[in-house]
């Protein structure tokens, strides 16, 4: 097996002008936080994560602990439905609180552990699992453009996230809305646009997730299904290169379900769900699965959501993903009854850690962090 060692190198930052901060309005963007790829490691700014760092056993050095924190852009443009996300303080929605309080949730996340985060362009299912997805949540519009709004909101975050040093997966599509766009053109409009305000704002620590759960039978659009996705791929890959700085990019799969060779051969890093893994033995298979395809070659594979937790037993699949020397993501959503404070899919979110499932992931994640305040 071919071992091929992928480093995504740091721009100059005097190529990056932009608006929005003085430092931006200044002519240049000087980041804090870069992402690079050895083999199956994850580096930032250079230095594996949580170097150095093992726990009963475990080698986390390389490993990304992440969550899905997807909603934090979130909005509806659908009149008819944008009074189910109503906070029950207020009792009105608002889109700019929602990105507000994430933002100001980041740091403690930070500081138990937490070194990177998925978000989308398009959500994800507000009510954590639906049926049907009557509201409109996109950031991207019907030609493929990127809403204003939407992306002043993200770069608020993705600001904080480098400030951090953290690091963003950054979805861009989502089979509840992905009908918001009109053609297949104007997904591949939605790449290059996405990667243009990327690169204009010198963002670094960011890992592409083109969309989430490409096999679901509920995308519309044909180039975002798995049989095409890898286009999507190579397009970002070949297109960010165009523009002086290489993305690494990816697609992720519903839970359970393993890439098929056409994605593991053009991939950058390994997207995969532990949702539907019952037993933490399967998330062990499922790497190893992965690692034995002809096209695999040694790069990182991420778990970015699974909704399966029992952190005190001594296997669970978030354990069995660290033992296997792959990382794993955190998916929580209110559940029925639950009150505001549950989950981080569910709108509207309490981004900060009042809930108990989301105490105990943390006060694990941070045992196994090593960290000490």
């Amino acid at each position: 097996m071919k071992t091929r060692s992928i480093l995504f190198l740091l721009i100059p930052a005097l190529l990056f002008a932009g608006c929005g901060s003085s430092q931006k309005e200044s002519g240049s963007i000087s980041r804090k936080t870069s992402v690079s790829i050895s083999g199956e490691k994850i580096l930032i700014n250079k230095v594996p994560t949580l170097k150095g760092v093992t726990w009963n056993g475990i080698n986390m050095e390389g490993l990304l602990p992440n969550a899905r924190m997807v909603q934090g852009i979130y909005d509806d443009l659908n009149p008819e439905t944008v009074s189910m996300w109503k906070y029950p303080d207020t009792g009105e929605w608002d889109a700019d609180r929602n990105t507000s309080e994430f933002v100001e949730a980041m740091p403690e996340w930070m500081k138990h552990g937490l070194l990177g985060f998925t978000i989308n362009l398009q959500g994800g299912s507000p009510q954590g699992y639906s049926k049907n997805q009557p509201w409109h949540n996109s950031a991207i519009d019907s030609m493929g453009k990127l809403r204003e709004d939407y992306m002043q909101r993200l770069e608020r975050i993705m600001d904080k996230s480098d400030e951090l040093g953290m690091l963003t997966i950054l979805g861009l599509f989502y089979f509840g809305q992905d009908q918001r766009l009109m053609d297949d053109e104007a997904a591949r409009n939605a790449v290059h646009n996405t990667i243009d305000w990327l690169i204009d704002r010198g963002y670094t620590n960011v890992l592409i997730e083109i969309a989430n759960e490409c096999n679901n039978q509920k995308y519309d659009l044909s180039i975002i299904k798995q049989d095409n996705v890898d286009q999507l791929i190579r397009l970002a890959q070949e297109y960010s290169s165009e523009k002086g700085y290489r993305y690494p990019v990816s697609v992720s799969f519903n839970g359970n379900t393993l890439p098929p060779a056409s994605v593991v051969e053009v991939s950058d890093f390994i997207l995969i769900h532990g949702n539907g893994v019952k037993q933490p033995e399967r998330i062990t298979e499922m790497v190893e699965l992965v690692r034995a395809m002809p096209e695999y070659r040694p790069m990182p594979i991420i778990f970015n959501e699974d909704d399966h937790y029992e952190y005190e037993a001594e296997n669970n699949n978030m354990l069995a993903a660290f033992r296997a020397g792959a990382s794993w993501g955190y998916f929580d959503f209110r559940r029925d009854g639950e009150g505001f404070e549950a989950g981080y899919q569910s709108v509207p979110v309490d981004w900060g850690l009042g809930h108990e499932r989301k105490q105990e992931f943390f006060g694990k994640l941070k045992e196994i962090s090593g960290i000490n305040e």
